[in-house]
């Protein structure tokens, strides 16, 4: 996850950065496939009815106390539709009671409101809600009518029990014209995070590839992102906006921050991003999926760590896994033009699920990188012709030049 606003905020407010050693992961744990909606770009092929395989609630509570001793940082509980599951509230009532630090839900937002109070009674630190455009446009991606209402329910439901919520936007071709209104969403509704995803080919994601935005679109999306970050900070607003799953985010963040501020503050949003140092998989982030596999992330459904049913999952994670060893290296051993990149070290060599996907080799490119040739240091010609955003500024940033 690339924390747009925070390093925005570090333009204007330095702080010390903190280098990241060796850390425990957030889990996202995709507690069931079962969900009530069908969404074009489902990362689990998730569906409407009962999966074989999945973790008994015994199963499920030990998993609980294994991840409260080995001391996560963060658990994200994720589907499928997690409200979904049987014993899904007597799961987060342990796993509230076992203090962790940071307790997610991420839903598709269309059962929270009926759910509302024993949510807030568990005192959910963020409920994250999915949603893919604005009404009709929002009910095709998530393949149920009425979804876009049900949702946005739940996220006014959120807000008047108090209890933080965002908005989660996958784009794709077909809805990228929705991004300035979902932004608009978020303010009309006092929405506390808003989530850009990039699509990762998986599940259903893989099959619907072709509608990946094409890279001079998810450039504008970008500097639309970035305005409107740069807007919160220079106005004192409380709209959080992160990105996720194309760490190049990052890179073309930080060239923004060099044609906008002086190389002071530059190279010291470029320590921060270094010290985060780009995509996490395997390292600060990994997933348990909901027959008790153990995986580098949500994404990569197709390599196994190990299974909770028979391990756990803290000597899992600690063991000599060879995907997780490669992938924790850095710089890691990356081909192609993530291979020759200047920006290793702040991109950690973007998503490796797509590179496999397209490719057969983890290490190879990632097709997704939507920067040219020269934004990442390579000396040859622009890989990319791309007309630049020139959409509505609201950039006082000459202030700190």
């Amino acid at each position: 996850m690339f924390r747009l606003s925070q390093y925005m905020k570090e333009l204007v407010t330095p702080t010390e950065p903190r280098q990241r050693g060796p850390v425990k992961p957030v889990v996202i744990w995709n507690l069931t496939r079962t969900c009530n909606l069908r969404c074009r770009h489902c990362y689990t092929t998730s569906a409407d009815v009962a999966f074989p395989g999945e973790l008994s609630h015994a199963q499920a509570m030990a998993v609980l106390e294994d991840l409260s001793a080995f001391k996560i940082p963060a658990l994200i509980l994720s589907g499928g539709e997690p409200l979904s599951r049987f014993d899904f509230f007597p799961l987060a009532e342990r796993a509230r009671e076992l203090g962790f630090r940071h307790l997610s839900l991420s839903t598709n937002g269309t059962k929270v409101a009926e759910n509302i109070d024993a949510i807030a009674d568990l005192g959910f630190d963020y409920v994250g809600i999915s949603l893919d455009g604005i009404g009709a446009a929002n009910d095709w991606f998530r393949g149920q009518e009425g979804a876009y209402g049900a949702a946005l329910q739940g996220v006014r439901a959120c807000k008047a029990k108090g209890v933080k919520v965002g908005l989660r936007f996958t784009i794709t071709e077909d809805n990228a014209r929705f991004l300035p209104a979902m932004i608009d969403l978020c303010d009309e509704e006092g929405v506390d995070k808003f989530y850009l995803s990039h699509l990762v080919y998986a599940g259903r994601g893989d099959k619907n590839r072709g509608e990946d935005t094409d890279r001079a679109r998810t450039r504008r999306a970008m500097d639309i992102l970035i305005d409107r970050a740069w807007r919160a900070v220079a106005e004192d607003q409380p709209l959080e906006i992160v990105t996720g799953n194309n760490d190049a985010d990052a890179v073309w963040f930080l060239n923004w921050a060099a044609r906008n501020f002086d190389e002071a503050r530059v190279a010291h949003v470029e320590r921060h991003l270094k010290a985060w140092g780009g995509n996490s998989s395997g390292l600060g982030v990994a997933n348990i999926d909901p027959q008790g596999k153990v995986h580098p992330d949500t994404y990569w459904s197709d390599y196994t760590v190990g299974n909770v049913k028979e391990t756990p999952f803290s000597t899992l994670w600690t063991g000599a896994d060879p995907m997780l060893a490669a992938l924790r290296q850095r710089p890691r051993p990356l081909k192609g033009r993530c291979g020759a990149c200047a920006f290793q070290a702040v991109c950690g060599g973007n998503t490796r699920i797509r590179a496999l996907q397209v490719s057969g080799d983890p290490w190879a490119e990632d097709p997704a990188c939507y920067l040219t040739n020269a934004e990442i240091g390579l000396p040859d010609a622009d890989r990319l012709e791309v007309t630049p955003f020139r959409g509505k500024s609201h950039d006082p940033a000459h202030r700190f030049l």
